[in-house]
């Protein structure tokens, strides 16, 4: 099954968790902890076939942040080490449980990110950058 594209948040959730350092290499398959650290999601990837444990991945049938992160850190998606230290230290799950609304949640990264000293037409151009990228790779979800 080919997976849909994730909400454009997801990207700047990726970053995020690998600025965080919450994604590690574990033999064949990678691990991603939850912003919170009370969750692990077990990440494979082989060619274009993915498989995740997380929510969107798992459930909504799109590319979920810890694919994003993974194909960051294999090189396979463009990354940006600034724009994921701006990114660092986020409560991901706090704020998408309270606001209720993604739109909602990146307004609020965005301007923190902006505090941080990063423009935000350079994280919008970057997301579009790596949504175009997600698009070509055409990844598909394997169970």
């Amino acid at each position: 099954m080919r997976l849909r594209q994730p909400p454009r948040i997801k990207v700047l959730e990726a970053l995020g968790a690998i600025a965080d350092q919450r994604v590690r290499k574990v033999d064949n398959h990678y691990e991603v902890i939850s912003s919170e650290g009370d969750r692990k999601y077990t990440v494979s990837v082989e060619g274009n076939n993915v498989s995740s444990d997380d929510n969107g991945t798992r459930f909504r049938n799109y590319v979920g942040y810890p694919i994003i992160a993974v194909l960051m850190l294999e090189g396979r998606l463009p990354y940006d080490e600034e724009l994921a230290k701006a990114l660092a230290g986020i409560p991901w799950r706090k704020l998408n449980e309270e606001m209720k609304d993604y739109s909602k949640v990146e307004e609020i990264v965005l301007k923190r990110a902006e505090e941080k000293g990063v423009k935000r037409e350079r994280i919008e151009d970057f997301v579009n950058r790596v949504m175009e990228n997600v698009r070509r790779l055409g990844l598909n979800k394997v169970t």
